[in-house]
């Protein structure tokens, strides 16, 4: 194991053997900060590609020069734009292409899935989740819930051992297998935005077959973050949106992954639009919804474009680096951080300590490590911010920073060290 120093030198010397420095060109860092920045929340929003900008002029460009017709006549079609993010999409989540599109956004497209695969009957209608999911989520499951005109007990929430911040798998296993013939679907975020706790998603999806439930994840604060493989996991569906460690603006375009066992399934209950008709055919304007094989068959309305063309510039930079790569130098540098955090929580103990909830097991989590801050409130973390650390705040006392491997170096996450210890005094 590297033995880690919290030094400017050491720091340096880990970003000149990086693979992947490069890659922090690429990107355009805020400038709003009085102090040079420490962009550590591309847990909630990534930085902007600098091709972004060049991809959303071309598109303009071409609605100006050829109005409807750039449908056919742009330099890439707006007719068929979705189908250039699949093959990147699929090799960034683990996935054949038949299983993957980008479309709509994160909220629709769990509620478009759950339409197809949370269908209660006789005495199986439970949903189980994790307590504390993300709200979007948790509306999403109380207003289906409530659509199918059940009872808010059919919500079933698996919580953190009294006096602990993580969740057990073994608790989400047991809980599964107590339910049994009442659980219907199994719907939990990948990786938990609160704690960072990346669960097992594999294990869990075993788990929920093997009862005859569903298993769907909300992947918003994995994909491009953990390595995926959802085709393998046997997963039955997920969605993730494209804004966070995807870095593909403010509100972008969602992905949906549906397990190609699913691909000609006709017979699954579906809201359709014009866009997810056999494309053969869609100009004919014929009633009957014919559904595209895959997942496009859950597409309903054309693509947004210029929200696709800002996706499109961030994918060719992950097609670039490779999963692999990015996960390596993710458990390196959040390695470091949690180090630095750790020694600063040492050497400050009489005015504050930090007890990171994230787990420490590199497998069980992502590049997000939440920290607790134990002596200080929120003024601790608005002193943070002077210091031009932009990360996020949650109640009660909770910091959470993301050294995202495409843009962050290990010289930022000393540098959060300093500011963190100056924020302290």
């Amino acid at each position: 194991m590297m033995e880690f120093q919290n030094s400017e030198n050491f720091a340096k010397k880990m970003d000149e053997l990086d693979p992947l420095k490069s890659f922090r060109d690429e990107f355009i860092f805020p400038t709003f900060t009085e102090k040079p920045i420490v962009y550590f929340t591309g847990n909630s929003l990534g930085l902007q590609p600098r091709n972004a900008a060049v991809y959303i002029q071309d598109e303009l460009k071409d609605w100006a020069t050829y109005g409807v017709e750039g449908h056919f006549l742009a330099k890439r079609p707006w007719y068929s734009y979705h189908e250039q993010l699949t093959l990147m999409t699929a090799k960034l989540v683990g996935a054949k292409p038949i299983e993957v599109v980008v479309t709509h956004s994160l909220t629709t497209n769990l509620h478009l899935l759950m339409v197809s695969f949370f269908r209660p009957s006789g005495k199986r209608t439970k949903i189980l989740c994790e307590a504390k999911a993300f709200p979007s989520d948790q509306y999403v499951l109380e207003s289906q819930i409530a659509f199918h005109g059940l009872p808010n007990s059919d919500l079933v929430e698996v919580s953190p051992r009294k006096g602990e911040q993580l969740i057990r798998e073994e608790d989400i296993i047991s809980k599964i297998e107590e339910l049994g013939e009442e659980l219907a679907l199994v719907m939990i975020g990948g990786v938990n935005y609160y704690t960072g706790q990346l669960f097992d998603m594999k294990k869990i999806t075993t788990a929920g077959h093997a009862v005859g439930a569903k298993v769907g994840f909300d992947l918003a604060h994995a994909a491009g973050n953990v390595n995926l493989q959802l085709h393998d996991w046997n997963i039955d569906f997920a969605a993730w949106c494209s804004y966070k460690y995807l870095n593909s603006s403010p509100g972008g375009v969602s992905g949906l992954f549906i397990h190609e066992r699913f691909a000609d399934d006709n017979s699954l209950p579906r809201f359709a639009g014009w866009w997810g008709y056999d494309k053969s055919k869609r100009f004919k304007m014929e009633s009957g919804f014919i559904p595209m094989p895959g997942a496009e068959g859950w597409q309903l309305s054309n693509a947004p474009v210029l929200a696709m063309a800002a996706h499109l510039a961030s994918l060719e930079l992950f097609e670039k680096a490779g999963m692999y790569a990015i996960g390596e130098k993710r458990d390196l540098m959040t390695a470091y951080l949690e180090f630095i955090i750790d020694e600063l929580s040492a050497r400050n103990k009489d005015r504050c300590t930090f007890e990171l909830i994230t787990p420490r097991d590199k497998t069980k989590r992502g590049a997000q490590l939440s920290i607790m801050a134990k002596g200080q409130g929120k003024s601790l973390f608005e002193a943070l911010s002077k210091e031009g650390v932009v990360a996020d705040w949650r109640e009660p006392n909770v910091i959470r920073v993301a050294p995202v491997p495409l843009y962050n170096s290990f010289e930022d996450c000393f540098r959060f060290g300093v500011a963190l210890e100056a924020a302290i005094q």
